[in-house]
């Protein structure tokens, strides 16, 4: 005979039990989740290299992690500890540069803001006095790259390592989560599908954007009648680092520009990398990921603005996920409802 209370006191155990576990495993959420999605966009080839181990799991997924570290990880590490390191070098330099530079090349700077009609004096003063501040932002950024630095490698050490248990298990998680989900498989499979779906768009798309700030800048330089291809690359590859992206090249470029006297030209790639680079990779990323997520493109667009202020760097992934999640569930609302939301 059954006590009375069993299925209550149950459902209270296993609400504790969920709030218990978002606890302790709350910190690091926004790297289950990231791993969560590589293991699913790779999956596909890491089935091949299951096939030729001949089912050994574990080395597959060994394999496809050190593919991962070696063409993704390290590159990305790489570029950001070299920016920690040379942005300490950089305020250094420019900290010096500024302090330094005689009055003749004030006067030759601000003289050349005359040509544009600016010659009243206190747009000069507003200029030199953004000039004196500039060092006291340059440490902070400084101060900020590495910080974030740190913290970005021991989160990309923690994906990886998650990574390596989601392919090993993967498919052993997914079926006791069916199993345990109160909804039928068949709704299920849908939210599993469109994960897995967009997922592979968001990761595609980030390294398209990057080629196309890359190639944007480009242009950009050509107009201004600076070097072009160098920092075009040097654009694309950057436009992956966490929080700085692009700028770290288009911003110092036009700063330079305009303390030298070549004032159009520095006006011109801080606009156009500010409008155009900036922003390029939002439309190009919310146009690619649309048809994955069923999402109209400026959803998509706001979706990884609100991610990004939400998890940081890595809200360019979840926070188009979690959209495109929250449309399929209310698809499913929709199916299993249909007939109440007609009367």
């Amino acid at each position: 005979m059954k006590k009375p209370l069993v299925k209550p006191f149950i459902l209270f155990l296993m609400a504790a039990a969920v709030i218990g576990c978002f606890l302790v495993f709350g910190p690091f959420l926004i790297e289950i989740a990231i791993a969560a999605v590589l293991a699913t966009s790779l999956y596909a080839p890491y089935m091949f290299f299951v096939r030729a181990f001949r089912g050994r799991r574990g080395w597959a997924a060994f394999v496809m992690c050190l593919l991962v570290i070696a063409f993704l990880i390290i590159p990305i590490t790489e570029l950001v500890i070299v920016m920690g390191k040379k942005s300490v070098t950089a305020y250094s330099a420019t900290v010096n540069f500024l302090n330094n530079y005689d009055t003749a090349f004030r006067s030759s700077f601000l003289s050349r803001i005359d040509v544009f009609g600016f010659d009243n004096s206190s747009l000069k003063n507003l200029i030199m006095d953004a000039t004196g501040r500039s060092s006291a932002w340059l440490m902070n950024a400084a101060t900020t790259i590495l910080k974030e630095t740190t913290s970005f490698i021991v989160s990309l050490f923690l994906i990886v390592l998650t990574m390596f248990f989601f392919f090993i298990d993967g498919e052993r998680m997914l079926k006791k989560l069916m199993l345990w989900s109160p909804l039928p498989n068949e709704y299920d499979l849908r939210i599993f599908r469109k994960f897995r779906d967009v997922s592979h768009s968001t990761i595609i798309s980030t390294f398209v954007t990057a080629a196309a700030q890359g190639l944007f800048t480009s242009f950009g330089m050509l107009i201004a009648g600076q070097p072009a291809l160098f920092a075009g690359v040097l654009t694309a590859v950057c436009s992956l680092i966490p929080y700085l992206g692009s700028a770290i090249i288009y911003v110092p470029i036009g700063v330079f520009l305009l303390l030298t006297g070549q004032v159009w030209q520095g006006i011109f790639i801080l606009a156009w990398g500010a409008v155009v680079v900036g922003n390029v990779d939002n439309i190009i990323r919310g146009y690619m990921i649309k048809d994955k997520a069923n999402v109209n493109p400026i959803f998509v667009i706001f979706s990884i603005f609100g991610g990004i202020t939400l998890f940081g760097f890595w809200g360019i992934i979840l926070g188009p996920l979690v959209i495109s999640v929250a449309i399929t569930v209310f698809h499913i609302y929709e199916l299993e409802y249909n007939g109440s939301l007609e009367k």
